[in-house]
């Protein structure tokens, strides 16, 4: 009755934009999924061999899970913290901000590992 939160757009990976006609400006989330679910099929369907994957995205390593990726926001945001960068108190857009730029790249497993090995050393540098 209300759609998606601030907080659970944020979780997402990626957002979409369903054109509809102005009389009727937004869709409810289940009928937003039957278009994007009907859409996927038909790409595949028809003519999935032109679809390319996303650019950077064709590597020899396996492409990070969704919960791989929110544990390393947990450690990014617990670092943030303890560092002092991050106050939880005025949090202002930055963890959605800095969520929005990691998402963008796609990260791998290695990349995800690589930054959760650079959070790790810059707590044990804080004395954490």
């Amino acid at each position: 009755d209300r759609g998606l939160t601030n907080d659970e757009l944020q979780r997402c990976h990626q957002h979409v934009h369903i054109p509809v006609d102005e009389g009727f400006s937004s869709l409810n989330l289940a009928a937003a999924v039957q278009v994007i679910s009907y859409e996927l099929r038909m790409a595949k369907v028809f003519g999935a061999e032109d679809v390319k994957p996303r650019w950077g995205t064709e590597w020899d390593v396996e492409l990070a899970e969704g919960r791989e990726v929110e544990l390393m926001f947990e450690h990014l945001e617990q670092t943030l913290t303890e560092i002092e960068f991050l106050d939880p108190e005025k949090p202002r857009n930055l963890l959605p901000r800095l969520r929005r730029l990691i998402l963008r790249a796609v990260p791998d497993k290695i990349e995800i590992n690589v930054l959760r090995g650079m959070l790790t050393a810059i707590q044990k540098r804080n004395g954490g």
